[in-house]
């Protein structure tokens, strides 16, 4: 049985495999066939943050999949009342087929994983956000961009940072990180980053130099500088990333056809522009569809594995 933790648990052909299943569905949807992938089957949701976005793409697919989501907030089950987490794991999975949560701490989430009787997928964690990226790795693809990729991400050092590492250091692609002094990406995940990629080929640069990073680059990408939990923090924040906005001479330091990516929700006009966000260049709103269909090949490719 496998998880959906982190990107470093997956090589670089299981990664590309579930993006090729991820656009077959898609495919499907489009044409407006829903194959019963997963029938019947139950997809438990676990929130301990909220969200728009996660909620709605895992529910919405796990029914297009011919399965039930059934959403469970902290308030909804004992886990927000005191239970232990491994208690909280050994009960709901013996009553549903897969689980995905949205929690803080990674911890949480791999103690989870280790009592599970089903395979559990990351929706987001404080370190980590796996299925965002593969949302955004699938909308590079359908832009034709996925080869000879460069990547800037700029701002904060955050669980997409962190996840941009993963996936660069799995797939073998440029990617440059720039964040202002002292929001720098985490050591220990950047030294296993950079060790991955000696195999993989990919170059990782990480600078406190945004203009440089995006110089040349085909994906312009950023997050909010205030995450949720942080909001005593934003003046300091708002200041201390002063310069790192994505605006349009920002963009065109990029390559001419570079697209650009936010995972969202965006505060405009603090890590990006009105004018790039709602340009020609933005394919957020396609990213963000994306996370539906990314999504319902994590949960199929899980669920195949089982029957292996």
């Amino acid at each position: 049985m496998r998880h959906f933790l982190t990107l470093t648990d997956y090589t670089k052909e299981e990664i590309l495999e579930i993006l090729n299943l991820a656009k077959k569905i898609k495919k499907e949807t489009k044409n407006r066939v829903f194959k019963d992938y997963m029938p019947k089957q139950t997809l438990g949701m676990i929130f301990e943050k909220s969200s728009t976005r996660t909620r709605v793409s895992f529910e919405t697919g796990i029914y297009q999949l011919g399965g039930i989501g059934l959403f469970l907030s902290s308030n909804d089950i004992q886990l927000g009342r005191g239970e232990p987490m491994s208690d909280t794991s050994r009960v709901i999975s013996r009553m549903v087929d897969m689980v995905m949560i949205r929690t803080f701490e990674q911890s949480k989430l791999e103690e989870f994983a280790k009592y599970s009787k089903v395979p559990v997928i990351n929706g987001l964690t404080n370190e980590f956000h796996p299925v965002q990226l593969m949302a955004d790795y699938m909308t590079i693809q359908e832009a034709g961009l996925d080869k000879d990729l460069i990547v800037a991400y700029i701002g904060d050092g955050n669980n997409m940072a962190h996840s941009w590492l993963n996936m660069a250091a799995k797939l073998g692609f440029e990617l440059r990180i720039a964040t202002p002094k002292d929001y720098e990406v985490d050591d220990t995940i950047l030294k296993n980053a950079l060790n991955e990629a000696k195999n993989s080929g990919a170059k990782i640069v990480i600078s406190n130099d945004p203009k440089e990073a995006v110089k040349g680059s085909t994906v312009v990408t950023t997050d909010t500088w205030v995450s949720m939990g942080q909001e005593d923090e934003k003046e300091k924040r708002v200041k201390d990333f002063d310069g790192y906005i994505v605006d349009d001479n920002m963009m065109n330091l990029a390559h001419k056809k570079a697209i650009f990516l936010h995972c969202l929700p965006a505060y405009r006009d603090y890590e990006v522009s009105q004018e790039v966000i709602e340009g020609p260049q933005s394919l957020i709103f396609q990213e963000a569809e994306n996370r539906l269909h990314a999504q319902k090949g994590v949960m199929v490719w899980l669920d195949k594995q089982r029957d292996k």
